[in-house]
């Protein structure tokens, strides 16, 4: 009987335990450890990186060259760990193809939901007067005190404190929840086509490739959603290629870990998924077109 899964033509060593097929197994044995680390970093990355800007000096950049005339390069802390969300999403289809990692995607979504619902729920909760912090002590040269109540009982403090880190604006929110859907539907989609197209030879040119389409995508709806109005054109402008250009950066400088974990994963696998006949479509929840 003729075998009509077209991925098997692109198996170049029957002999190493890996089948090249377009056709998934009913289980996998680490799907869900991968789902976890994706949505764990993407949860994380929101949380702990977003709320702080900090700094790198590049002495030997040119004075006066933008998108740094002064050769400090200004971004969100987060960055250092939000694209390892997009190496995993990157292994994620990989591996197990662009409908898993569909749904890989719609739980993250649904979990950074949840994360502004929460975050909106507990920040309005009124704060106990005695609520005693970090923020209610001294800052090494006297007390702090609240800039809306200075006089104010220590939970007014603290409450500000909170607030600064875990409470951000409905157009904050309402950019990352958009702008992560889009760029991660833009990278998987990306990486499972070039997938087919090379082959499944040059996994460099797609985990990169992927990434500067995803990001893109992601930085072009982030930042004009988020800031547009309340920064200048010019900044937002700066910090968005600047952030797009460093993301893009970061993951090329991880593409050894990239390959490491590919290889090891598709050989505890033993499969390597070609999405041939996959439909794309992102509200889709059937893998194959019909």
């Amino acid at each position: 009987m003729e075998n009509l899964d077209k991925a098997a033509a692109f198996d170049t060593d029957p002999d190493d335990g890996i089948q090249a097929t377009s056709h998934a197994p009913v289980t996998f044995r680490y799907y869900e450890f991968v789902m976890a680390a994706f949505v764990a970093i993407l949860l994380l990355s929101n949380i702990i990186g977003a709320a702080k800007l900090t700094f790198v000096e590049v002495s030997w950049w040119p004075e006066g060259w933008w998108p740094a005339s002064d050769g400090v390069f200004i971004y969100g802390a987060g960055i250092l760990f939000f694209p390892l969300g997009y190496v995993i999403g990157d292994i994620l289809t990989e591996i197990y193809g662009f409908a898993r990692a569909r749904r890989v995607i719609w739980t993250g979504f649904a979990a950074m939901i949840f994360l502004a619902f929460m975050s909106y729920v507990v920040v309005s909760l009124p704060a106990f007067d005695g609520w005693a912090c970090s923020a209610s002590g001294f800052d090494g040269q006297g007390p702090l005190t609240s800039t809306t109540d200075p006089d104010g009982p220590t939970g007014a403090i603290c409450q500000q404190t909170y607030e600064s880190v875990f409470g951000s604006t409905w157009r904050i929110v309402v950019a990352s929840i958009v702008a992560f859907w889009a760029g991660e539907f833009v990278n998987s989609y990306v990486m499972a086509k070039m997938k087919v197209w090379t082959r499944g030879k040059m996994l460099w040119t797609r985990t990169i490739g992927s990434t500067v389409v995803g990001q893109g995508v992601d930085s072009l709806i982030f930042y004009p959603i988020a800031f547009l109005g309340i920064w200048t054109t010019e900044a937002v402008i700066t910090v968005m290629v600047t952030n797009w250009l460093l993301k893009v950066l970061w993951e090329a400088l991880l593409t050894p870990v990239t390959y490491l974990v590919v290889n090891r994963l598709k050989k505890a696998e033993g499969v390597d998924l070609f999405d041939t006949d996959t439909d794309f479509s992102p509200f889709s929840s059937s893998e194959s077109r019909s």
